[in-house]
């Protein structure tokens, strides 16, 4: 992978936009070796994932000089879709660590993560408007099911940044801390999950997100399925037992 740093500890995947230069701009190269890294997360079956930015900058959003070249008929068919695909089924958590600016495709790639953790010096914003286009990947719909229509609209139609602290009373970052222990921050919220069951992680995971896609019946369905799967479950089993014994549960997964 030429774009991304991957390592792992703790099974927990660490995942490093590496275009410094470049403010980590997503172009097709980078696209790829993301998608790589969270194939190389399962395959070294992590319990967690975070993704970061090395240097100033999160992601400053796509490449917009190799997407100026790029024909239609490659937008339309593939663009950036194999990581949103890719992410959208990854089962583990996934910890966006926010350093520096998180604007555009940067931003849509903070939102297509399970939780946001912000540094200080971090900023959001979905820009494209000032360059007569529109969000293209989640900017005009993941963002208004977090903080509503109407501050949504604010900020896609004026290309607006908002601060770490914005964003956090918005509900985007579940928290902001200086830009020097964010890295620290998102692996001690990532071991906390990790000594959890990874099934029970899996199932509880697919049940949030299904409340952003369907209506409240249908979530409520699943949710229901998958509680049922996880108490018949090895690990369902032994959380109760070890609860009902007053000792730590050895989980299976």
């Amino acid at each position: 992978m030429e774009t991304v740093i991957y390592e792992v500890t703790d099974k927990i995947a660490i995942i490093t936009l590496n275009r410094p230069d470049k403010l980590n701009a997503l172009n097709m190269r980078l696209v790829w070796d993301l998608v790589e890294a969270f194939n190389r997360a399962e395959k070294d079956e992590v319990k967690t994932a975070i993704i970061t930015g090395k240097g100033k900058a999160f992601s400053a959003g796509a490449d917009v000089k190799e997407m100026i070249e790029m024909p239609i008929e490659q937008i339309t068919r593939e663009g950036h879709m194999p990581l949103w695909e890719r992410m959208r089924t990854f089962k583990k958590p996934i910890i966006a660590a926010v350093n520096g600016i998180a604007g555009g495709g940067g931003f849509e790639l903070a939102m297509a993560c399970d939780m946001i953790i912000a540094s200080d010096t971090a900023k959001f914003g979905q820009p494209e408007i000032n360059l007569g286009i529109i969000p293209g990947a989640g900017g005009t719909q993941r963002l208004t099911r977090t903080i509503g229509k109407y501050r949504a609209m604010e900020l896609v139609l004026t290309g607006r940044l908002i601060s770490a602290w914005e964003a956090f009373k918005l509900g985007l970052a579940i928290r902001v801390v200086p830009e020097e222990a964010l890295i620290d921050e998102a692996l001690r919220l990532a071991k906390e999950i990790s000594t959890k069951s990874g099934f029970a992680i899996e199932l509880a995971k697919e049940a949030v997100n299904k409340a952003l896609d369907t209506h409240l019946q249908q979530g409520l369905d699943l949710e229901r399925r998958n509680f049922y799967v996880s108490v018949m479950s090895e690990d369902g089993k032994e959380g109760m037992k070890s609860f009902i014994e007053k000792r730590k549960p050895n989980w299976k997964t």
